[in-house]
């Protein structure tokens, strides 16, 4: 199926310019055009900006992104060291994770002592995501 930008952008979840700036940045390619210019894309198009916008979410830059799709481009300069980007990419993460579960127990004990004001307020907050 093809899609004019604002049935595209509508169908991704984002506004034309967010389009347009993913072009700009080239997370995506250069649409093809009708005669009168208008721009045309694709469901390919419309899963690499689910793609982008998801991996976003999860914490990565647009520069990261770009560098990702080099594997989907077959884009010889930016799979160019694709190992070392990938393994300092992956240590982050497993640093995320950790700062996610410790942010875990803080909350389950929050929940816990909910119920009883005066302990509540005796929760280590601040230090147990400060905690390394």
């Amino acid at each position: 199926m093809s899609y004019f930008i604002s049935a595209f952008a509508e169908k991704c979840g984002v506004n034309k310019e967010t389009i347009r700036y993913y072009e700009k940045k080239k997370l995506l390619q250069e649409p093809s055009r009708t005669n009168a210019g208008y721009r045309i894309y694709s469901d390919n198009d419309v899963r690499r900006v689910g793609f982008t916008k998801r991996i976003q979410e999860l914490g990565f830059s647009l520069n990261e992104i770009y560098k990702l799709l080099g594997v989907v481009d077959r884009d010889e300069v930016r799979c160019e060291n694709m190992f070392e980007f990938v393994s300092k990419k992956e240590n982050e993460v497993q640093k995320q994770i950790e700062d996610l579960k410790r942010i875990e127990v803080m909350l389950k004990d929050v929940k816990h002592r909910c119920p009883d004001e005066k302990q509540l307020h005796a929760c280590p907050i601040i230090e147990t995501l400060t905690e390394e």
